[in-house]
């Protein structure tokens, strides 16, 4: 800006950015942005826009329209191919390798099933995408990529659209209300016939299509899993198909205790394996925290955040359908003394990573910033290859863009994993999430748990790592089991990472966009951590002769206290 002395004005001198594509995945994920078309953004070929795109909000970006076979063991349309994009701009943080041919390259990324894309270029250089592919461009001086898609992806090219849209224009309409007839009299059947209406609710399951109602509108009460579908494909399902799928809920089923119920293991017609949570009548999430997870996790499509195939309403029950996830929760192994150990060092800064790319996305790139509020090991969960997904959503919170912060009377979540304003004052923001991430970090880091950590100076595991940092043996914090593997200075790293997440004012943590470009960026310099807030987790005890605190939380059972105003 130049002041103008004769105008008295401001005047425009230089501005950055001058265009929509350059502002960093103004088009979300898989979405390629050009700033020569009105729309500017669209989807990659074999992808559809995600929903908020009705909203004219492209930066959700898209989603795969068809599953990789390797991402899906139920597809059976051969192998996955790759689809040749020339004049593009790379996606940003690209794996690179040297190879000696292209051949090499392709099978890298054929091989590996986090690979989305691979680029290859005369002087050896050989470029994988493992990540969602963000602030793709169309440009004319471009380079070539090649994206994964389904096989089946190739079936119907471009070419032959023009054929089927005229044969789907000239089907005459005799055929048409033949058909309207059948299915009329197939549905008055099928709602006839009990035992029917089971197995193709659960063959429905399998194949994790849409046969109920749109989550905006969900119907409480007796027989709501049937609906109509308008804006967002959610499959509901009876009651009778689910205890089908988990053997009756038999506890030969069951994985576990959560703070509102028990979770089993569930098995559909296709060998697919499911997680069932069935919400306990008596717990404290009812019909509005299931109404909450259902509507989140439904609009969410991010590979660190855990996916909701369906749900059921029904006869009073309240149950949940989520994706498998083989080594269930990030506390099993962690707290685990036999099991901790096949967490090496790689494997946990990949969770620790992943962890905080999930919880950027709620809070920066979903249409809503979401605020999780109970951020902790037990809500981690870990698939076949290690890979974080945050879970349980029933207590998050959903702000709208001009949102900064909120207060409430019921104060929800986990005691160790709380930030001070909150557990204190009710009062709640983005940054609550970073304290809890900041706990988690620190709890990852040295295999120890918050709140169930003592010793005769410290009131806690923050208290107690705050001491090593100040006496500069911080190393002594690292897990003992990683102490030949670990890098040094990766660890002091991450450690002041995390006494930046758990200030005591909620004002000096940083923000998770920070949170990701420090841990993934070396160049990035870290400040000074201040005051760390962890004296508030004592429990308020007059007794002198009490000999150490209570542990005022188990990190699988979530909290809700009510608060006078």
């Amino acid at each position: 800006m130049l002041w103008l002395e004769k105008n008295q004005i401001w005047g425009l001198f230089w501005a950055q950015p001058r265009y929509e594509c350059d502002i960093y995945a103004y088009c979300g994920p898989f979405s390629s942005c050009s700033n020569y078309t009105e729309s500017f953004c669209q989807c990659l070929d074999g992808f559809i826009p995600s929903e908020n795109w009705k909203q004219k909000d492209q930066s959700g970006g898209c989603v795969r329209r068809i599953p990789l076979r390797c991402e899906d063991s139920s597809v059976n349309n051969g192998e996955d191919r790759f689809l040749r994009i020339d004049e593009v701009k790379f996606p940003l943080s690209p794996k690179t390798s040297k190879v000696h041919a292209a051949e090499e390259c392709n099978l890298a990324c054929f091989n590996s099933c986090s690979c989305n894309a691979y680029a290859y270029n005369e002087s050896g250089a050989c470029y994988l995408w493992d990540e969602e592919l963000l602030n793709l461009e169309q440009r004319s001086d471009g380079q070539t990529i090649y994206l994964k898609l389904a096989a089946s992806e190739f079936l119907n090219p471009r070419g032959n659209k023009q054929l089927i849209w005229i044969v789907a224009i000239v089907v005459p309409l005799t055929v048409l209300l033949p058909a309207s007839y059948i299915f009329s009299r197939w549905r008055t059947k099928r709602k006839a016939k009990e035992e029917i209406e089971i197995s193709q609710d659960i063959l429905l399951f399998d194949m994790n299509m849409s046969v109920g109602t749109s989550t905006s509108e969900l119907s409480i009460g007796d027989g709501a899993s049937k609906g109509k579908s308008k804006d967002a494909w959610f499959p509901l399902f009876s009651l009778a198909s689910v205890s089908a799928a988990t053997d009756n809920f038999s506890a030969e089923n069951k994985l576990g205790e959560g703070g509102f119920g028990p979770v089993y293991k569930g098995k559909l017609l296709n060998g697919q394996e499911v997680a069932v949570k069935r919400l306990s009548r008596q717990s404290g999430q009812g019909l509005e925290e299931l109404k909450n997870e259902t509507m989140l996790i439904a609009k969410l499509q991010h590979r660190n955040l855990v996916r909701l195939l369906g749900c059921c309403i029904e006869h009073g029950e309240k149950i949940l359908i989520y994706e498998y996830m083989l080594n269930k929760s990030l506390d099993s192994f962690l707290f685990d003394p036999i099991k901790k150990g096949l967490l090496d060092w790689r494997t946990r800064i990949k969770i620790i990573e992943g962890i905080a790319q999930g919880v950027l996305y709620l809070h920066q790139y979903s249409r809503l910033r979401i605020i999780h509020r109970d951020l902790k090991a037990s809500n981690i969960l870990l698939d076949s290859f290690m890979n974080p997904k945050i879970s349980d959503f029933g207590m998050a919170r959903m702000f709208g863009g001009d949102e900064l912060q909120a207060s409430t009377n019921r104060i929800v979540g986990t005691y160790g994993y709380m930030s001070p304003e909150y557990a204190l004052e009710g009062l709640f923001s983005i940054k609550s999430d970073v304290f809890s991430f900041g706990v988690l970090l620190l709890e990852t880091l040295s295999g120890r748990k918050n709140t169930g950590f003592y010793n005769t100076e410290s009131l806690n595991l923050l208290g107690h790592a705050w001491k090593l940092w100040k006496d500069n043996k911080a190393i002594d914090l690292l897990d003992p089991i990683l102490k030949d593997e670990a890098s040094y200075p990766m660890l002091m790293r991450c450690i002041n990472i995390a006494f930046l997440c758990v200030e005591e004012n909620a004002f000096d943590r940083p923000t998770m966009s920070d949170v990701v470009s420090m841990l993934t960026n070396e160049l990035v310099v870290l400040p000074s951590p201040k005051q760390l807030a962890f004296s508030f987790m004592r429990m308020q005890n007059s007794n002198p002769h009490q000999e150490r605190p209570e542990i005022c939380s188990v990190n699988n059972i979530t909290v809700s206290l009510m608060e006078a105003r």
